[in-house]
């Protein structure tokens, strides 16, 4: 079996049973809690796409290793064309569910793994990609859902992992056994993990000589011995968790991106399902690998499909208000669509400029200028998409009454009578209700800080920026000479 329905996906999630913390208790089934429950009905979504004939060419790939149809979460692009798809993805899949792809941050970390683990084996004759592609042909052939583990609880940021206080702050190695490796530490904000059936747990960051202990990439099944999750909780999710009807929600099936903290306490890893241990000088390029791939699918991508929706609520807002031929209203939602779209035009270029990396190993990674641009632009502009749907959206995105007040024999007529425009109440607190889970909701920071914060790409874009290049072409230009 190669492609899993979104029904086998959920009787698979029914035989697991991860140790999951929410809300103050502990979780026994993630498909009873209303919170989590959000969760995997998004990833189950994702499935039912790739059922989908007229998604075929986005959501379905063909495996490298099998030549078998899969799922485009678990291809590794060996080509631009793959690439492209890839980047489509993230979008169709963000316009459909409204939240996150739960299976994105696990995709780009295989395509991560697939080129670092050659080049390893390469350079140092390890069986890092022996390993990884057996695996993933166990990930494909099953049709996993295999989320992404990158960043750690990091402690005291002045200091170097080895340096904490307290050495759970980052993911570690205890001990290393004939038959595998024992690790403890602490991952956080880890996008649909207590849903996925894997996660591949990458280092945070670049290591150095010394820091070997952290030094680690891993497959880590959903419920093994010493793993807890402990689930984000906000007023979002008191609000899905003890309101009466769910409809009543700014998004009522998938609701909002759902994470946690991943607790590693002395989990076993058995060495086939080990793809870096100790070997320092790789992790740089391994997160690098990782970022680029997620800046381009992450920022241009995924949150261009967040505000194709936002975009849309706020054209009927304005037009349920009365106001949408108002000529500074209609600037605005332009404005929203600009800074949409050259998003995604960075990240069609930097799927459209992507090349093999490293040169012999097949794997295809995007441009990382052009990714870095697009997560930086849509970090930005985002702030000012919500921005403008709260404008149009007007006050009543965050003083309205709750839409099932509207039925209330006694009230419900005041309401009716209040806020009646151009369309009806009920549909006008609809939309209110779906534009304050986008404009005073999560997706603001969590933009931002997606992918990494935009200090990181202003650092790479000062780095890939060929700046002497530029000089040499005015100075060409206006007759100066060299030198």
């Amino acid at each position: 079996m190669a492609l899993k329905t979104a029904k086998e996906y959920l009787d698979s999630m029914k035989k697991l049973s991860p140790r999951v913390y929410c809300g103050g208790k502990w979780v026994k089934n993630l498909l009873n809690n209303k919170i989590t429950r959000s969760m995997v009905m998004a990833n189950a979504a994702i499935y039912e796409l790739a059922e989908d004939p007229k998604y075929k060419e986005v959501m379905v790939g063909t495996s490298h290793l099998t030549g078998e149809p899969i799922n485009r979460n678990l291809n590794v692009a060996r080509n631009i064309h793959d690439l492209d798809m890839r980047q489509e993805m993230a979008l169709l899949t963000s316009q459909t569910v409204g939240t996150c792809n739960y299976r994105c941050v696990g995709c780009d970390a295989l395509n991560s793994l697939a080129s670092t683990t050659w080049e390893m084996d390469r350079d140092l004759k390890t069986k890092y990609n022996e390993r990884f592609n057996k695996w993933l042909a166990f990930a494909q052939a099953n049709d996993l859902a295999v989320s992404g583990a990158i960043t750690d609880a990091k402690g005291d940021r002045k200091k170097r992992p080895s340096q904490q206080d307290e050495p759970d702050a980052f993911v570690h190695l205890v001990e290393k056994r004939d038959d595998g490796i024992v690790v403890r530490g602490i991952k956080v904000s880890q996008s649909g993990a207590i849903g996925s059936h894997e996660t591949l747990v990458l280092p945070g960051g670049a290591l150095r000589e010394g820091e070997e202990a952290f030094a680690l990439a891993f497959a880590v099944q959903n419920s093994v011995p010493g793993l807890t999750y402990i689930c984000q909780y906000n007023a979002y999710s008191a609000e899905r968790e003890f309101c009466e009807d769910e409809s009543e929600l700014g998004t009522p099936i998938y609701g909002q991106r759902e994470t946690s903290t991943m607790v590693f306490d002395n989990v076993f890893i058995p060495w086939e399902r080990v793809f870096l241990c100790g070997e320092t000088k790789f992790c740089g390029k391994m997160v690098t690998r990782f970022a680029k791939a997620h800046r381009m699918n992450c920022g241009g991508a995924c949150k261009v499909g967040f505000a194709d929706l936002i975009i849309g609520g706020t054209v009927l807002a304005a037009e349920y208000t009365g106001v949408d031929k108002v000529p500074h209203i209609q600037e605005k939602i332009i404005d929203m669509v600009r800074y949409s779209e050259t998003s995604h035009a960075c990240a069609i270029a930097a799927a459209m400029r992507g090349r093999e990396e490293p040169k012999g190993s097949g794997v295809f990674l995007p441009d990382d200028l052009f990714g870095n641009a697009a997560k930086l632009n849509i970090a930005h502009g985002f702030w000012e998409i919500i921005k403008n749907a709260g404008d149009i959206g007007g006050g009543l995105v965050v003083t309205m009454p709750r839409q099932k007040d509207l039925e209330d024999p006694e009230v419900g007529p005041m309401l009716k009578k209040a806020f009646a425009a151009a369309a009806p109440a009920d549909k006008r607190l609809k939309v209110a209700k779906f534009l304050q889970h986008w404009s005073a909701g999560l997706h603001g920071t969590g933009t931002w800080h997606g992918a990494g914060a935009p200090q990181t790409q202003r650092f790479m874009i000062s780095v890939l920026t060929d700046f002497d290049a530029k000089k040499k072409m005015a100075k060409k230009l206006m007759g100066m000479k060299e030198g």
